[in-house]
């Protein structure tokens, strides 16, 4: 009799386990959702938002314990392009910056009268829209952060997707992702937004990283550039030598100069446009921290930057551009500066410790420039006295030294999507099929390498502006894996298109409205319990455009954008 009720136990308890699905002390590791996005960028936020907005449950996991990718680690001084095509949760997120800086209590090293209105190709502060485009970093990741709380999303930080063997695919369609910890996500419809594009390559979804030729696409500014000198981030013709005895080659080369040849002008390689942190910097004494020596500091890194400055170039402090509260957002200018030319290429594929290797390395080369300019006796007087002014932010990234939390990933993976954006559709010369939103910076890629003419001389290369004369629509397309690959994933980061495109489509406002799209674009799945290739494009314009996005120019002129309540 007590062995058959053992044996009646054990199968009731069994019977448990079995309903619920789990063994003992696995279902705290086992979250599930409508939605499950990967990453931590503006564009996750909207994502996230939106899909709470649609009554669709959702979770943010995402490596970064901070939220807001750029937008909140630097990047204030807005890259906007034409303000008119930004709708949406992007505007609303420009709208609530407007707000914030609205109470006096907002400025404090400054009145708001003293700040000014100076943007990027548009003020600052644009009271009839009720938006501000410049912030502090801050400012930009609070926001964030109550777009999270007000909206109970749940946000799993320092969760790190296992690359190898962590996606679980079925029929085309993914439906768990591990973490490196073993906790699993399962859902409906994934999104990643993350810079690098790992949910998407761990599906096995296929991407592009580096330049195309400008065959493959029939564009003329994609590809190595030898020669083009756009903006003003080269050496021009100052025939500075790059040896370490001026003019003899058997002397060797100068640190961060490449000795491998360019490539032929046009021709596709695997380099990648050069990163770099956004510095929050500020002169005012009581909120500047002095620019420390790093521990690993080399001022023969910086030798170069001697002959640039000797040679008379002095457009040092160009890029300080200003934010409220007598900030900057500090960005690359000239031929040798923050950005760190060369050093970023195996980043994209890159396991997360050889990530993390290049990270460092960045952060040591940017703090020892600062370093470099505020004490090495070869930097002219004038000039080091300017840099001495300044400091990294006190009362920014309090949590990181101060020091911005992500680094500037301008571009990584790009997916070879439904759809490939190129410079023909950005610049007018194609149609685009199916818009869920719009662009219309200029086509920017930084330099991306630099190395030693047949001359002799130094030069860098890949720096590239080209300005569309009018907004572009994005396609629908080009965030969706192709058919044959998935289902159930968009990608509105990593993007499908080619380099020089990427350029322009690689804004922030774009990560967010493309993020923002991406949600309703899943919930119609959804919905309609079909795969996103099925979309009905007209369906879907028509629930853009109630949502505030704008997917072609004319319609900004026929809505009234007011803040959110």
């Amino acid at each position: 009799m007590i062995q058959n009720l053992k044996q009646l136990t054990i199968l009731f308890l069994l019977g448990i386990l079995l309903i619920l699905g789990c063994k003992p002390g696995q279902q705290k590791n086992a979250v599930q959702a409508d939605v499950i996005i990967y990453g931590g960028t503006s564009a996750a936020v909207t994502a996230a938002v939106e899909c709470v907005r649609l009554d669709k449950s959702v979770v943010i996991v995402c490596p970064e314990k901070h939220l807001g990718g750029m937008t909140s680690s630097g990047l204030g001084f807005t890259d906007t392009g034409n303000k008119e095509v930004i709708g949406g949760l992007a505007r609303e997120f420009y709208q609530r910056v407007y707000s914030h800086y609205q109470d006096k209590d907002a400025w404090t090293w400054q009145s708001k009268e003293q700040y000014g209105n100076k943007g990027q190709g548009t003020p600052a502060i644009d009271g009839d829209k009720r938006t501000m485009w410049i912030f502090e970093p801050h400012v930009a990741e609070q926001i964030f952060e109550d777009f999270v709380a007000e909206n109970n999303i749940k946000v799993y930080r320092d969760k790190w997707l296992d690359r190898e063997s962590g996606v679980v695919l079925e029929d085309k369609k993914i439906v768990s992702i591990r973490m490196l910890d073993g906790m699993t996500f399962s859902g409906k419809m994934f999104i990643d937004a993350t810079y690098e594009g790992d949910l998407m390559a761990a599906a096995g979804i296929g991407y592009t990283v580096g330049r195309e030729s400008n065959r493959a696409y029939n564009e003329q500014w994609n590809g190595v550039q030898t020669g083009v000198l756009h903006h003003g981030h080269h050496f021009g013709d100052l025939n500075i030598s790059p040896y370490v005895v001026p003019g003899d080659a058997d002397s060797g080369v100068l640190p961060r100069i490449s000795t491998d040849p360019p490539g032929q002008k046009g021709q596709a390689d695997q380099k990648v446009q050069a990163y770099c942190y956004r510095m929050c910097l500020t002169k005012v004494p009581e909120n500047r921290i002095p620019f420390e020596r790093p521990a690993d500091y080399d001022s023969t890194q910086y030798e170069l930057l001697v002959r640039l400055l000797d040679a008379g170039w002095d457009e040092t402090f160009n890029k300080f551009d200003p934010i409220p509260n007598l900030k900057t957002d500090v960005n690359n200018h000239g031929p040798f500066s923050f950005d760190n030319i060369g050093m970023n290429y195996d980043y994209p594929q890159a396991g997360y410790e050889r990530r993390a290797e290049i990270l460092k390395e960045h952060q040591t080369y940017q703090k020892g420039l600062l370093y470099f300019y505020a004490n090495d006796p070869r930097v002219p007087k004038e000039i080091q006295e300017e840099m001495q002014q300044w400091g990294l932010a006190k009362d920014e990234f309090t949590d990181t030294g101060n020091w911005p939390f992500q680094i500037y990933v301008r571009e990584a993976r790009r997916m070879k999507g439904d759809f490939v954006m190129t410079e023909n559709e950005v610049l007018g010369k194609k149609r685009v099929p199916n818009s869920i939103g719009m662009g219309s910076y200029t086509m920017d890629s930084h330099n991306v390498q630099r190395y030693i003419t047949p001359e002799g001389f130094v030069q860098n290369e890949g720096d590239i502006g080209v300005h569309p004369d009018k907004p572009y629509q994005i396609a629908m397309g080009s965030i969706l894996p192709k058919e044959n690959e998935c289902h159930n994933l968009l990608v509105p980061v990593a993007v499908s298109s080619s380099h020089i495109a990427y350029g322009s489509i690689r804004m922030e406002p774009v990560f967010m409205i493309l993020g923002q799209s991406a949600a309703i674009m899943a919930d119609m799945a959804m919905n309609d319990n079909i795969n996103l290739q099925e979309l009905d494009y007209d369906l879907l314009k028509e629930a853009l455009e109630d949502k505030g996005q704008i997917v072609e120019y004319t319609s900004f002129k026929r809505r009234n954008f007011v803040e959110r309540n």
